[in-house]
C-alpha cells in the first residue's frame, strides 16, 4: 500500500463518514449502545489467556491484492476461527478497498465468541461510536494516518465506551504519537506501507521501545509458524494473521494444523 494509496483511502473514508452522518447521527448510535448494554469482552485478557495469541482476520481483498478470498463467507471463516479458539477476530469493515462491511462484523458475532476487533481506517469519533453500536470490542487506530491529538481523543472516547484500542505503528517517530493505558494494545506493522517490504527486525527493535508490560501485537507479513515463534521469542504476545489464513483451504486441516504448530 503506497503512500498515495493510503492517502486515497483516508480521503475516501472522510467522504464516506461525512455521508453516513447525514443519514445516522451519533445520537442514533448512542441510543443503540444504551439499549444493547453489550457485555464487554477484553481482547487484552483473551490474548493473555490464550495458548496461541492469534487475532485471526477476515479479509476478502486489499489494495495491493485485488482478490484474496471471495469464496468463503464470514460465517464459514469465523466459525473455523472459533473452532480453533483464536484469541480474537479482526474484521475489515472498509468496503471500497478491502471488500468488507459492518454487516460482516455483525454476522461474525453469531458464531464467534471471543473479542472482535473492528479493523478500519478510523478518522472520526463517529466511527468509534459506530464500532461500539455494531458490537465490536476493540478498534484499530493507525499512527501513520492520525495526529497525536486524534490518537488521544479517539482513545479516550474508546475508553469511555468500554472499547479497547489496538494502536498501530511502524516507525520510531510514531512512538511519540501513541497514547498509553490499560485498555490499549500496541501493534507493530511488520510491513512497510511505503514499499511493502516485511522486516521483523525493525518490529523487534521497535517493540523494545515500548513499556515492558505492554501487550505487543505483530501485524502483517506472517507466513509461517516459524515466524510466530521468532516473534514470540522476541517479546510479542499477539499475532494478527489475515492473508495467510484467508488463502488456506477451508475444507482441509491447514488452519487447524497451523494453530497446533504455534500452541504454547
Amino acid at each position: 500500500m503506497s503512500v498515495n494509496i493510503l492517502k486515497q483511502i483516508i480521503d475516501q473514508k472522510k467522504i464516506e463518514v461525512a455521508a453516513q452522518q447525514q443519514i445516522f447521527e451519533i445520537s442514533f448510535f448512542e441510543k443503540i449502545i444504551e439499549q444493547k448494554k453489550q457485555q464487554q469482552k477484553s481482547l487484552i485478557a483473551s490474548i493473555q489467556n490464550s495458548n496461541n495469541g492469534v487475532i485471526s482476520e477476515f479479509k476478502r481483498r486489499s489494495p495491493s491484492k485485488k482478490e484474496i478470498n471471495y469464496q468463503n463467507s464470514i460465517l464459514q471463516v469465523a466459525n473455523l476461527y472459533e473452532q480453533n479458539k483464536s484469541a480474537g477476530l479482526s474484521v475489515l469493515t472498509d468496503t471500497q478497498f478491502f471488500g468488507g462491511s459492518v454487516e460482516d462484523l455483525i454476522q461474525a458475532q453469531t458464531v464467534y465468541n471471543n473479542p472482535i476487533l473492528r479493523k478500519d481506517f478510523i478518522v472520526s469519533e463517529y466511527q468509534v461510536y459506530q464500532a461500539k453500536a455494531i458490537g465490536a470490542h476493540a478498534i484499530l487506530l493507525i499512527a501513520a494516518v492520525l495526529s497525536k491529538n486524534e490518537m488521544e481523543r479517539f482513545s479516550e472516547l474508546a475508553l469511555k465506551l468500554n472499547l479497547e484500542v489496538l494502536v498501530e505503528i511502524h516507525e520510531h517517530s510514531e512512538l511519540e504519537k501513541i497514547p498509553f493505558g490499560p485498555h490499549i494494545l500496541y501493534g507493530i506493522n511488520n510491513r512497510n506501507l511505503k514499499n511493502f517490504t516485511v522486516d521483523f527486525q525493525n518490529s523487534i527493535k521497535l517493540s523494545q521501545q515500548l513499556p515492558k508490560e505492554a501487550i505487543k501485537v505483530a501485524e502483517s507479513g506472517i507466513t509461517s509458524s516459524q515466524d510466530v515463534q521468532i516473534l514470540r521469542d522476541n517479546g510479542f504476545d499477539g499475532f494478527l494473521i489475515g492473508e495467510l489464513f484467508m488463502r488456506m483451504d477451508f475444507n482441509s486441516n491447514q488452519i487447524t494444523d497451523f494453530f497446533k504448530a504455534i500452541k504454547k
